[in-house]
Protein backbone atom coordinates (compact mmCIF):
# COMPACT_ATOMS: atom_id res chain seq x y z
CA UNK A 1 0.00 0.00 0.00
CA UNK A 2 1.26 3.49 -0.90
CA UNK A 3 1.08 5.17 2.52
CA UNK A 4 2.79 8.48 1.71
CA UNK A 5 3.85 10.71 -1.15
CA UNK A 6 7.52 10.86 -2.06
CA UNK A 7 8.91 13.62 0.14
CA UNK A 8 7.60 13.80 3.73
CA UNK A 9 9.62 16.42 5.61
CA UNK A 10 11.04 14.32 8.45
CA UNK A 11 12.94 11.88 6.25
CA UNK A 12 14.21 14.68 4.01
CA UNK A 13 15.55 16.68 6.94
CA UNK A 14 17.15 13.82 8.85
CA UNK A 15 18.07 11.51 6.00
CA UNK A 16 19.32 8.02 6.79
CA UNK A 17 19.85 8.18 10.54
CA UNK A 18 20.81 4.51 10.81
CA UNK A 19 21.04 1.42 8.62
CA UNK A 20 19.44 -1.87 9.60
CA UNK A 21 20.05 -5.14 7.75
CA UNK A 22 17.41 -7.48 6.36
CA UNK A 23 16.92 -10.72 8.27
CA UNK A 24 18.83 -13.58 6.61
CA UNK A 25 18.86 -16.26 9.34
CA UNK A 26 16.40 -17.89 11.74
CA UNK A 27 15.91 -16.25 15.14
CA UNK A 28 14.11 -16.76 18.44
CA UNK A 29 12.66 -14.18 20.84
CA UNK A 30 9.90 -13.63 23.35
CA UNK A 31 7.99 -11.10 21.22
CA UNK A 32 8.26 -10.32 17.52
CA UNK A 33 7.18 -6.74 16.73
CA UNK A 34 6.00 -6.39 13.13
CA UNK A 35 6.25 -2.75 12.08
CA UNK A 36 9.25 -0.46 12.45
CA UNK A 37 7.54 2.91 12.74
CA UNK A 38 6.93 4.98 15.86
CA UNK A 39 4.34 2.46 17.13
CA UNK A 40 6.70 -0.48 16.83
CA UNK A 41 9.50 1.55 18.40
CA UNK A 42 7.37 2.43 21.43
CA UNK A 43 6.29 -1.21 21.81
CA UNK A 44 9.91 -2.36 21.67
CA UNK A 45 10.96 0.31 24.17
CA UNK A 46 8.36 -0.90 26.66
CA UNK A 47 9.30 -4.55 26.17
CA UNK A 48 13.00 -3.79 26.59
CA UNK A 49 12.30 -1.82 29.77
CA UNK A 50 10.60 -4.90 31.22
CA UNK A 51 13.40 -7.24 30.21
CA UNK A 52 11.37 -8.96 27.51
CA UNK A 53 13.47 -10.06 24.54
CA UNK A 54 12.08 -8.73 21.27
CA UNK A 55 12.90 -8.47 17.57
CA UNK A 56 11.52 -5.85 15.16
CA UNK A 57 10.94 -6.34 11.43
CA UNK A 58 9.58 -3.99 8.79
CA UNK A 59 8.91 -4.54 5.10
CA UNK A 60 10.17 -1.00 4.37
CA UNK A 61 13.10 1.02 5.65
CA UNK A 62 12.67 1.82 9.33
CA UNK A 63 10.41 4.83 9.89
CA UNK A 64 9.48 5.21 6.23
CA UNK A 65 5.80 4.25 6.47
CA UNK A 66 3.14 6.45 8.04
CA UNK A 67 5.65 7.69 10.62
CA UNK A 68 7.49 9.70 7.99
CA UNK A 69 4.29 11.59 7.11
CA UNK A 70 3.00 12.12 10.65
CA UNK A 71 2.55 15.72 11.75
CA UNK A 72 3.12 14.59 15.36
CA UNK A 73 0.76 16.87 17.24
CA UNK A 74 0.69 15.04 20.58
CA UNK A 75 -2.67 15.68 22.20
CA UNK A 76 -4.87 13.89 24.68
CA UNK A 77 -7.92 14.85 22.62
CA UNK A 78 -9.19 12.38 20.07
CA UNK A 79 -11.15 13.02 16.88
CA UNK A 80 -14.42 12.21 18.65
CA UNK A 81 -15.27 15.02 21.12
CA UNK A 82 -15.55 13.86 24.72
CA UNK A 83 -19.22 14.71 25.11
CA UNK A 84 -19.98 12.69 21.97
CA UNK A 85 -17.72 9.81 23.01
CA UNK A 86 -19.69 9.53 26.26
CA UNK A 87 -22.78 8.63 24.23
CA UNK A 88 -20.84 5.98 22.28
CA UNK A 89 -18.88 4.15 24.99
CA UNK A 90 -20.19 5.45 28.32
CA UNK A 91 -18.87 8.16 30.62
CA UNK A 92 -16.33 6.05 32.52
CA UNK A 93 -14.56 4.73 29.43
CA UNK A 94 -14.79 8.02 27.53
CA UNK A 95 -13.27 10.07 30.35
CA UNK A 96 -10.61 7.47 31.00
CA UNK A 97 -9.59 7.50 27.32
CA UNK A 98 -9.03 11.24 27.51
CA UNK A 99 -7.24 11.04 30.86
CA UNK A 100 -4.94 8.34 29.49
CA UNK A 101 -3.96 10.78 26.76
CA UNK A 102 -2.66 13.19 29.39
CA UNK A 103 -0.70 10.42 31.11
CA UNK A 104 1.03 9.24 27.95
CA UNK A 105 2.13 12.74 26.95
CA UNK A 106 4.04 12.88 30.23
CA UNK A 107 5.37 9.39 29.48
CA UNK A 108 6.51 10.41 25.99
CA UNK A 109 8.32 13.41 27.45
CA UNK A 110 10.25 11.11 29.77
CA UNK A 111 11.08 8.74 26.92
CA UNK A 112 12.28 11.58 24.69
CA UNK A 113 14.60 12.89 27.39
CA UNK A 114 14.84 16.32 25.76
CA UNK A 115 15.64 14.82 22.35
CA UNK A 116 13.79 14.20 19.05
CA UNK A 117 12.38 17.71 18.92
CA UNK A 118 10.05 17.03 21.85
CA UNK A 119 8.57 20.22 23.31
CA UNK A 120 5.68 20.67 25.70
CA UNK A 121 3.03 23.02 24.27
CA UNK A 122 -0.52 24.04 25.12
CA UNK A 123 -3.23 23.12 22.63
CA UNK A 124 -6.02 25.28 21.20
CA UNK A 125 -9.17 23.78 19.70
CA UNK A 126 -10.87 26.57 17.76
CA UNK A 127 -14.40 27.04 16.49
CA UNK A 128 -14.09 26.98 12.71
CA UNK A 129 -17.28 29.05 12.36
CA UNK A 130 -19.79 30.75 14.71
CA UNK A 131 -22.29 27.90 14.39
CA UNK A 132 -19.75 25.59 16.11
CA UNK A 133 -19.48 27.62 19.32
CA UNK A 134 -22.34 25.94 21.19
CA UNK A 135 -21.01 22.42 20.55
CA UNK A 136 -17.49 23.50 21.43
CA UNK A 137 -18.68 24.92 24.74
CA UNK A 138 -20.44 21.64 25.54
CA UNK A 139 -17.11 19.92 24.89
CA UNK A 140 -15.39 22.37 27.24
CA UNK A 141 -17.86 21.52 30.02
CA UNK A 142 -17.39 17.78 29.43
CA UNK A 143 -13.62 18.13 29.76
CA UNK A 144 -13.94 20.15 32.97
CA UNK A 145 -16.21 17.47 34.38
CA UNK A 146 -13.53 14.88 33.55
CA UNK A 147 -10.93 16.86 35.54
CA UNK A 148 -8.94 18.01 32.51
CA UNK A 149 -7.03 21.31 32.69
CA UNK A 150 -8.93 23.46 30.20
CA UNK A 151 -9.88 27.11 29.80
CA UNK A 152 -12.60 28.70 27.69
CA UNK A 153 -11.41 31.42 25.32
CA UNK A 154 -13.74 33.94 23.70
CA UNK A 155 -13.00 36.02 20.61
CA UNK A 156 -11.32 38.83 22.57
CA UNK A 157 -9.08 36.41 24.50
CA UNK A 158 -7.96 34.68 21.31
CA UNK A 159 -7.12 37.97 19.68
CA UNK A 160 -5.37 39.67 22.59
CA UNK A 161 -3.58 36.65 24.12
CA UNK A 162 -2.82 34.61 21.01
CA UNK A 163 -3.20 36.93 18.04
CA UNK A 164 -5.66 34.47 16.45
CA UNK A 165 -8.78 35.46 14.54
CA UNK A 166 -11.47 33.01 15.70
CA UNK A 167 -14.74 33.31 17.64
CA UNK A 168 -14.06 30.82 20.47
CA UNK A 169 -11.72 28.07 21.60
CA UNK A 170 -10.65 25.64 24.30
CA UNK A 171 -7.15 25.86 25.71
CA UNK A 172 -5.72 22.60 27.01
CA UNK A 173 -2.65 22.82 29.20
CA UNK A 174 -1.13 19.46 28.25
CA UNK A 175 0.09 18.79 24.70
CA UNK A 176 3.40 18.46 22.88
CA UNK A 177 5.17 18.22 19.54
CA UNK A 178 8.08 16.10 18.35
CA UNK A 179 9.91 14.63 15.36
CA UNK A 180 8.48 11.08 15.08
CA UNK A 181 11.15 9.87 12.66
CA UNK A 182 14.00 10.86 14.98
CA UNK A 183 12.19 9.36 17.96
CA UNK A 184 11.72 6.05 16.14
CA UNK A 185 15.43 5.72 15.40
CA UNK A 186 16.42 6.96 18.86
CA UNK A 187 14.50 4.09 20.42
CA UNK A 188 15.46 1.38 17.95
CA UNK A 189 19.18 2.17 17.92
CA UNK A 190 19.23 0.75 21.45
CA UNK A 191 18.22 -2.64 20.03
CA UNK A 192 21.27 -3.23 17.86
CA UNK A 193 21.22 -6.62 16.20
CA UNK A 194 17.49 -7.05 16.77
CA UNK A 195 16.05 -4.63 14.20
CA UNK A 196 15.63 -5.74 10.57
CA UNK A 197 14.13 -3.78 7.71
CA UNK A 198 13.24 -4.77 4.14
CA UNK A 199 11.96 -7.99 5.73
CA UNK A 200 8.28 -8.90 5.38
CA UNK A 201 6.33 -11.30 7.59
CA UNK A 202 4.32 -13.48 5.20
CA UNK A 203 2.87 -16.38 7.22
CA UNK A 204 2.02 -17.13 10.86
CA UNK A 205 1.95 -20.67 12.23
CA UNK A 206 0.63 -21.11 15.78
CA UNK A 207 1.52 -24.07 17.99
CA UNK A 208 1.08 -24.90 21.66
CA UNK A 209 4.50 -23.55 22.51
CA UNK A 210 4.49 -20.36 20.44
CA UNK A 211 4.20 -18.86 16.98
CA UNK A 212 6.52 -19.23 13.98
CA UNK A 213 6.60 -16.37 11.49
CA UNK A 214 7.83 -16.98 7.97
CA UNK A 215 9.69 -14.11 6.29
CA UNK A 216 9.76 -13.31 2.59
CA UNK A 217 13.53 -13.92 2.43
CA UNK A 218 13.21 -17.51 3.64
CA UNK A 219 14.12 -17.03 7.31
CA UNK A 220 11.85 -17.72 10.28
CA UNK A 221 11.35 -16.19 13.71
CA UNK A 222 10.01 -18.29 16.56
CA UNK A 223 8.39 -16.28 19.35
CA UNK A 224 5.93 -16.60 22.19
CA UNK A 225 3.77 -13.82 20.72
CA UNK A 226 3.64 -11.29 17.89
CA UNK A 227 2.78 -7.60 18.34
CA UNK A 228 1.46 -6.16 15.08
CA UNK A 229 2.11 -2.45 14.60
CA UNK A 230 1.32 -2.44 10.90
CA UNK A 231 -1.08 0.50 10.97
CA UNK A 232 -3.21 1.06 7.91
CA UNK A 233 -1.89 -2.06 6.19
CA UNK A 234 -3.35 -4.32 8.88
CA UNK A 235 -6.40 -4.97 6.70
CA UNK A 236 -4.15 -7.42 4.86
CA UNK A 237 -3.90 -9.50 8.05
CA UNK A 238 -7.33 -9.22 9.65
CA UNK A 239 -10.27 -11.18 8.26
CA UNK A 240 -12.54 -8.09 8.26
CA UNK A 241 -12.04 -4.41 7.57
CA UNK A 242 -12.05 -2.44 10.82
CA UNK A 243 -10.99 1.01 9.64
CA UNK A 244 -12.12 3.54 7.07
CA UNK A 245 -9.16 4.94 5.16
CA UNK A 246 -8.70 8.60 4.23
CA UNK A 247 -5.91 10.86 3.05
CA UNK A 248 -4.54 13.93 4.76
CA UNK A 249 -2.28 16.68 3.41
CA UNK A 250 0.47 18.72 5.00
CA UNK A 251 3.07 21.37 4.31
CA UNK A 252 6.19 22.57 6.09
CA UNK A 253 7.25 26.18 5.74
CA UNK A 254 10.68 27.64 5.25
CA UNK A 255 12.25 28.61 8.61
CA UNK A 256 11.02 31.96 9.94
CA UNK A 257 13.42 34.48 11.40
CA UNK A 258 10.78 35.68 13.86
CA UNK A 259 7.99 33.43 15.10
CA UNK A 260 6.98 35.56 18.08
CA UNK A 261 3.56 36.24 16.52
CA UNK A 262 2.66 32.62 17.46
CA UNK A 263 2.32 33.27 21.16
CA UNK A 264 3.06 30.21 23.26
CA UNK A 265 3.54 28.13 20.09
CA UNK A 266 0.31 26.33 20.88
CA UNK A 267 -0.80 23.37 18.84
CA UNK A 268 -3.82 24.52 16.85
CA UNK A 269 -6.69 22.53 15.45
CA UNK A 270 -10.23 23.37 14.43
CA UNK A 271 -13.70 21.96 14.73
CA UNK A 272 -15.41 20.87 11.55
CA UNK A 273 -14.76 18.31 8.87
CA UNK A 274 -12.30 18.62 7.34
CA UNK A 275 -10.40 20.65 9.91
CA UNK A 276 -7.09 22.45 9.79
CA UNK A 277 -4.30 21.78 12.29
CA UNK A 278 -0.95 23.49 12.79
CA UNK A 279 2.18 23.54 14.94
CA UNK A 280 5.70 24.89 15.00
CA UNK A 281 9.01 23.02 14.94
CA UNK A 282 12.28 23.36 16.83
CA UNK A 283 13.89 25.09 13.83
CA UNK A 284 11.18 27.78 13.56
CA UNK A 285 9.16 26.23 10.76
CA UNK A 286 5.38 26.04 10.62
CA UNK A 287 3.66 22.74 9.89
CA UNK A 288 0.09 22.91 8.59
CA UNK A 289 -2.14 19.94 7.88
CA UNK A 290 -5.69 19.01 7.00
CA UNK A 291 -7.91 19.08 3.91
CA UNK A 292 -8.67 15.39 4.54
CA UNK A 293 -10.60 13.48 1.91
CA UNK A 294 -11.52 9.91 0.96
CA UNK A 295 -9.09 9.60 -1.95
CA UNK A 296 -6.78 6.72 -1.00
CA UNK A 297 -5.23 5.70 -4.32
CA UNK A 298 -1.68 7.01 -4.21
CA UNK A 299 -1.52 8.51 -7.70
CA UNK A 300 -4.87 10.32 -7.36
CA UNK A 301 -4.01 11.57 -3.89
CA UNK A 302 -0.60 12.88 -4.89
CA UNK A 303 -1.98 14.78 -7.87
CA UNK A 304 -3.94 16.89 -5.40
CA UNK A 305 -1.00 18.00 -3.28
CA UNK A 306 -0.47 21.32 -5.08
CA UNK A 307 -4.13 22.30 -4.82
CA UNK A 308 -4.40 21.14 -1.21
CA UNK A 309 -1.27 23.13 -0.30
CA UNK A 310 -2.91 26.32 -1.56
CA UNK A 311 -6.02 25.59 0.48
CA UNK A 312 -3.97 24.96 3.62
CA UNK A 313 -2.16 28.26 3.17
CA UNK A 314 -5.51 30.07 2.84
CA UNK A 315 -6.78 28.41 5.98
CA UNK A 316 -3.68 29.44 7.92
CA UNK A 317 -4.01 33.01 6.62
CA UNK A 318 -7.47 33.18 8.19
CA UNK A 319 -5.87 32.35 11.55
CA UNK A 320 -2.93 34.75 11.26
CA UNK A 321 -3.90 37.26 8.53
CA UNK A 322 -0.74 39.35 8.86
CA UNK A 323 1.79 36.51 8.54
CA UNK A 324 2.23 35.02 5.07
CA UNK A 325 4.47 31.95 4.96
CA UNK A 326 6.45 30.22 2.23
CA UNK A 327 6.01 26.43 1.87
CA UNK A 328 9.21 24.40 1.59
CA UNK A 329 7.79 20.84 1.54
CA UNK A 330 4.33 19.45 0.85
CA UNK A 331 3.17 15.85 1.15
CA UNK A 332 0.21 13.55 1.65
CA UNK A 333 -0.37 10.42 3.66
CA UNK A 334 -2.98 7.84 4.55
CA UNK A 335 -4.78 7.66 7.86
CA UNK A 336 -7.76 5.77 9.19
CA UNK A 337 -10.77 6.33 11.40
CA UNK A 338 -12.94 4.05 13.51
CA UNK A 339 -16.64 4.47 14.32
CA UNK A 340 -15.95 5.80 17.83
CA UNK A 341 -12.56 7.42 17.21
CA UNK A 342 -10.77 5.03 19.57
CA UNK A 343 -7.86 2.76 18.60
CA UNK A 344 -7.89 -1.02 18.58
CA UNK A 345 -5.46 -2.49 21.10
CA UNK A 346 -5.23 -6.13 22.10
CA UNK A 347 -5.91 -9.61 20.71
CA UNK A 348 -8.26 -10.22 17.80
CA UNK A 349 -10.78 -13.04 18.38
CA UNK A 350 -9.61 -16.31 16.84
CA UNK A 351 -6.04 -15.12 16.15
CA UNK A 352 -3.98 -16.77 18.87
CA UNK A 353 -0.69 -15.28 20.09
CA UNK A 354 -1.16 -12.09 18.06
CA UNK A 355 -1.75 -8.68 19.64
CA UNK A 356 -2.55 -5.50 17.74
CA UNK A 357 -1.54 -1.89 18.32
CA UNK A 358 -3.65 0.07 15.86
CA UNK A 359 -3.64 3.75 16.74
CA UNK A 360 -6.07 4.93 14.09
CA UNK A 361 -7.07 8.58 14.14
CA UNK A 362 -5.55 12.01 14.34
CA UNK A 363 -3.38 11.30 17.37
CA UNK A 364 -1.99 7.86 16.66
CA UNK A 365 1.28 8.43 18.53
CA UNK A 366 -0.43 8.90 21.89
CA UNK A 367 -2.53 5.81 21.15
CA UNK A 368 0.70 3.93 20.42
CA UNK A 369 2.10 4.87 23.82
CA UNK A 370 -1.08 3.56 25.45
CA UNK A 371 -0.77 0.34 23.46
CA UNK A 372 2.79 -0.24 24.63
CA UNK A 373 1.72 -0.47 28.27
CA UNK A 374 -1.46 -2.43 27.62
CA UNK A 375 0.10 -5.06 25.34
CA UNK A 376 3.14 -5.57 27.56
CA UNK A 377 0.77 -6.16 30.50
CA UNK A 378 -1.33 -8.62 28.51
CA UNK A 379 1.77 -10.51 27.40
CA UNK A 380 3.01 -11.08 30.95
CA UNK A 381 -0.48 -11.93 32.22
CA UNK A 382 -0.98 -8.73 34.20
CA UNK A 383 -4.53 -7.37 34.42
CA UNK A 384 -5.02 -4.02 32.69
CA UNK A 385 -8.43 -2.43 33.12
CA UNK A 386 -7.84 0.01 30.27
CA UNK A 387 -7.62 -2.85 27.76
CA UNK A 388 -11.42 -3.09 27.73
CA UNK A 389 -11.75 0.46 26.42
CA UNK A 390 -9.82 -0.35 23.24
CA UNK A 391 -10.76 -3.99 22.76
CA UNK A 392 -11.95 -5.31 19.39
CA UNK A 393 -15.01 -6.56 21.32
CA UNK A 394 -16.06 -3.18 22.74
Amino acid sequence: MDLTSDFPFWTVRSGLIAAYPPLESDRRCDVLVVGGGITGALLAHELEARGIDCIIVDRRDIGHGSTSASTALLQYEIDTPLDELVTKVGRRHAERAYQLGVEVIHKLEAIAGGDAGFRRRPSLKLAQRPSHIRRLHAEYLARRRAGLAVRWLDRDCLRTEYGISRDAGIRSAVAAEMDPYQMTHRLLLRLKGRVFDRTEATRYEVSRSGITVQMDRGSKIRAKAVFLATGYETNRVLPASIVKLHSTYALMSEPLEDISFWRGRSLIWETGNPYLYARTTSDNRILIGGEDDEVVEGHRRDRQISQKTKRLLKGFARLFPAKPIEPAFSWAGSFGSTPDGLPYIGPYPGMARRYFALGFGGNGITFSAMAATILADLFVGKANADAKIFSFLR
